[in-house]
C-alpha cells in the first residue's frame, strides 16, 4: 500500500505550500496520536458560522421563532456526513476534489464546475465583506462603506500565517473559533430561552414559502460548497506511512476532528437563532433581519450593554477567520480545476474585488438596510451550487476502482445520496417558483426567458455529472493499485535524442544546463540554443526590432555556437524569441521538430514570474516531449 498512487506528472500536490508539512508518526499515547490530526475541520468549520449565516440564522429566528432549528441540525448532520467524504477523498487519493474532478471530466464540463465554483466563493467572500464591514460599524461607528474599504486589507494575513506554517493558522483560527462560541455562551446566558419550545424547534415542519426560503438560505449557509474543496486538501496536510491501517486511523481520526469542530459550528448557529426567537419573535420583533437591528435591540431587551458589545465582536471574529479559508478554497479551486496556480495574494485580491462590487452597489443605491438581504441571497447561491460538488464527491468516494478497500459502504452512499436529492429538490422548487413568479408578471421579457435557457443548461450539467459513471467512464484511472502498477517494465533501453532544443539566458547557469543537453545526444545530434527577448520593444515589434539588445544577443547566440563547433558539435543551429518565454519557447521548439527539450530552472524575472510562477511550469505544459530540468 506505499505505492498506493504517485501524483501524474500533469497533478502538482494540492497546497504545496504545507503539504505534507505536518509529520504524525511517532507519537505514543491515544490523545498525542490523535492530536496531530485535530486542526483541518477547524479550519472548516470557520465557514458554517460566517457573517452569511448570522443573516439567515436571524431572519430564520426573528421571523419564525425556534421551528427551524431542526434545519440547522439537519445541515449539521448532513455537513459532518459530506465534510467526512471529502476527508476520506483527499486522505485516500491524495487529491482535492477539483483535481479529482479535473482528472475524471471533460475540459468543458471542469470549466463549467469551475466557474460555479467561483460564483460560490464569490458569493461566500459577498458574507465575509459585509459582515467584517457591519462588524467594524457596530463596534467602532464606522461607516459600512469604509468597512468594506478596510476588508481588502486583510489580504495579507493569510500570507503572514501561511509562512508560519499550517499549525500556526488552525491554531490563529481556534483562537477566533473561541471567541465566537465564548460569545454566544455569554449571550445564550443572558437570553434565558425557553428550553421546552427550543426542544420543539427540532420538530420538522416548514410554515410557508418564505421558511422554505430561509431553510434554502440555512443548508447553503450551513453545508458550503467550497468546504468540500478546502477539506479534501487539507487533510493533506498531515504526513504518515500510506498502510491500510494507518490510512484507516487517519480517517478515523478525521472523523473525530470534523465531529468536534461541526458541532461546535451548530452550536454557534443554533445559539444565534435561539438568541434571534428569545429577544426577537418572543417580543413580536418579526421583522429583524439585519444584523445591524439585531445588534441594535439587543441591549434594551437583554438589559446590559455586554450584550451587543460581544456580538459585535464574535461578527468581526467570523468573518475574518471565513476570510482566510475563503482564499485556501479559492486556490485550491482555481489550481485543481485549471491547473494554474497565481500568487495567493493576487488571488484573494480579486475574489475580494468581485465580490467588493455588489456590496458597495447595493450600500450606494439601495442603503445599508438592504445588506441583511443581500446576505440572505449569497446563502441562498451557495446552495444553489451544493449539488456540482456533493453529487461529484459522492461518485469518486464510493468508486471501488479509484478508492479500493477504503470506497465508502453502500449504507453511507444511500445516505449521502439522500442528502443529495435533499439539496437539488429544495434547490430545484426554489428555482422553479421563482422563474415562475417571474415569468408571471413579465411573460414576454427577454431576460426571463434568457434565465429558462441559463436553468436549462445547468440542469442539462446536473444531469451529466449524475449520471455520466453509469454510462461511460470519460478517463481511465490510473492511480489506485494496491499491490503497485501492473504489468513488467519493458523498453528500458537508454533513449536516443536526435534533436534537442536548449535555452539558455547568458548567465552563469548556460554552462550546467548546455552540458546536461549534450549529455543526452552526440556529436551527431542537432542542438538548437534557444534565448528568447522579452524587452518592451521585442514585446511591441517582434522580429522587426533592431535595437542595441537584440543585436548583441543575437551575437552571443552565435558565440555559443561558435564554441559547440570547436568541441565537435556540428550540428547546432541557434533560435531567438520575441516577447513572452512561455509562448516563444513552446513556439521555437515545436517548428525545430525537438525530441527533448533542455532547460534551466532558474526562471525569468519581471512581473510575469511574481503572478505565474516560473516560465518552466508553463513552458512544460506546452510541448509534448520530454522536459530536462537542470537545477541553477
Amino acid at each position: 500500500m506505499e505505492n498506493q498512487e504517485n501524483a501524474p506528472h500533469h497533478t502538482k500536490v494540492s497546497l504545496a505550500e504545507v503539504n505534507e508539512s505536518v509529520n504524525t508518526a511517532n507519537r505514543k499515547g491515544v490523545f498525542r496520536k490523535i492530536l496531530p490530526f485535530l486542526g483541518p475541520a477547524y479550519l472548516v468549520s470557520v465557514g458554517y458560522m460566517d457573517p452569511g449565516n448570522w443573516a439567515t440564522d436571524i431572519a430564520g429566528g426573528s421571523q419564525f421563532g425556534y421551528s427551524l432549528l431542526w434545519v440547522l441540525l439537519m445541515s449539521n448532520m448532513m455537513a459532518l456526513l459530506l465534510q467526512s467524504l471529502s476527508a476520506r477523498l483527499g486522505i485516500v487519493r491524495r487529491r482535492d476534489l477539483a483535481q479529482a474532478s479535473r482528472e475524471e471530466y471533460p475540459k468543458i464540463v471542469n470549466f463549467s464546475l469551475y466557474l460555479l465554483a467561483e460564483i460560490a466563493i464569490a458569493a461566500c467572500d459577498l458574507a465575509e465583506v459585509l459582515g467584517m464591514a457591519i462588524g467594524l460599524q457596530l463596534l467602532f461607528h464606522l461607516p459600512l462603506m469604509w468597512g468594506v474599504g478596510i476588508s481588502v486589507l486583510d489580504t495579507f494575513l493569510l500570507m503572514f500565517l501561511i509562512n508560519y506554517g499550517i499549525r500556526k493558522m488552525e491554531a490563529f483560527i481556534i483562537c477566533l473559533v473561541a471567541i465566537i462560541g465564548g460569545s454566544f455562551l455569554v449571550e445564550m446566558f443572558l437570553a434565558s430561552p425557553n428550553m421546552g419550545q427550543v426542544v420543539l424547534g427540532f420538530i420538522p415542519t416548514l410554515p410557508n414559502e418564505t421558511a422554505l426560503y430561509i431553510a434554502i438560505g440555512i443548508i447553503g449557509a450551513t453545508v458550503m460548497p467550497h468546504n468540500l474543496y478546502l477539506h479534501s486538501s487539507l487533510v493533506q496536510t498531515r504526513k504518515f506511512e500510506r498502510t491500510p491501517i494507518q490510512l484507516r486511523k487517519a480517517i478515523r481520526y478525521n472523523i473525530i476532528d470534523s465531529t468536534i469542530a461541526l458541532n461546535l459550528a451548530f452550536f454557534v448557529n443554533a445559539a444565534i437563532l435561539i438568541l434571534a426567537a428569545s429577544t426577537f419573535f418572543n417580543n413580536g420583533l418579526y421583522g429583524v433581519a439585519e444584523i445591524q437591528d439585531a445588534h441594535k435591540f439587543l441591549e434594551p431587551l437583554l438589559g446590559t450593554a455586554l450584550a451587543p458589545a460581544l456580538f459585535a465582536i464574535a461578527l468581526i471574529a467570523a468573518g475574518q477567520s471565513s476570510t482566510i479559508t475563503g482564499t485556501l478554497a479559492g486556490q485550491i479551486i482555481m489550481e485543481g480545476y485549471l491547473n494554474l496556480r497565481i500568487q495567493p495574494w493576487l488571488r484573494r485580491i480579486i475574489t475580494r474585488v468581485i465580490a467588493i462590487i455588489p456590496a458597495l452597489l447595493t450600500i450606494q443605491y439601495m442603503g445599508e438596510g438592504a445588506t441583511g438581504e443581500l446576505l440572505v441571497l449569497s446563502q441562498v447561491i451557495l446552495s444553489l451550487q451544493l449539488g456540482f460538488a456533493v453529487i461529484p464527491l459522492i461518485h469518486f468516494v464510493s468508486d471501488k476502482a479509484k478508492m479500493g478497500e477504503f470506497a465508502i459502504s453502500r449504507l453511507t452512499r444511500i445516505a449521502a445520496w439522500i442528502c443529495a436529492i435533499v439539496i437539488v429538490s429544495l434547490n430545484i422548487k426554489l428555482v422553479a417558483d421563482k422563474l415562475w413568479e417571474w415569468y408571471a408578471e413579465n411573460p414576454n421579457s427577454a431576460w426571463v426567458w434568457l434565465l429558462f435557457v441559463l436553468v436549462i443548461s445547468v440542469l442539462v450539467l446536473l444531469f451529466y455529472i449524475t449520471f455520466q459513471p453509469v454510462f461511460k467512464r470519460s478517463k481511465k484511472y490510473k492511480g489506485y493499485q494496491p499491490h503497485g502498477l501492473k504489468g513488467d517494465l519493458t523498453d528500458l533501453d537508454k533513449p536516443e535524442y536526435n534533436r534537442i532544443a536548449v535555452t539558455v539566458d547568458f548567465s552563469k547557469a548556460d554552462s550546467a544546463t548546455i552540458k546536461n543537453a549534450l549529455a543526452q545526444g552526440g556529436l551527431n545530434s542537432q542542438y538548437l540554443l534557444v534565448h528568447v527577448l522579452e524587452s518592451a520593444g521585442a514585446i511591441m515589434m517582434g522580429q522587426e526590432i533592431q535595437d542595441h539588445e537584440s543585436e548583441t544577443d543575437r551575437k552571443q547566440l552565435e558565440v555559443y555556437k561558435d564554441h559547440l563547433l570547436k568541441l565537435g558539435y556540428n550540428n547546432v543551429r541557434v533560435a531567438l524569441g520575441f516577447g513572452n518565454p512561455k509562448r516563444e519557447i513552446p513556439r521555437l521548439v515545436k517548428e525545430f521538430g525537438a525530441e527533448l527539450l533542455v532547460i534551466g530552472a532558474h526562471g525569468h524575472k519581471g512581473l510575469k514570474d511574481v503572478v505565474f510562477g516560473t516560465t518552466v511550469d508553463a513552458v512544460r505544459h506546452k510541448v509534448e516531449i520530454p522536459v530536462f530540468i537542470v537545477r541553477n
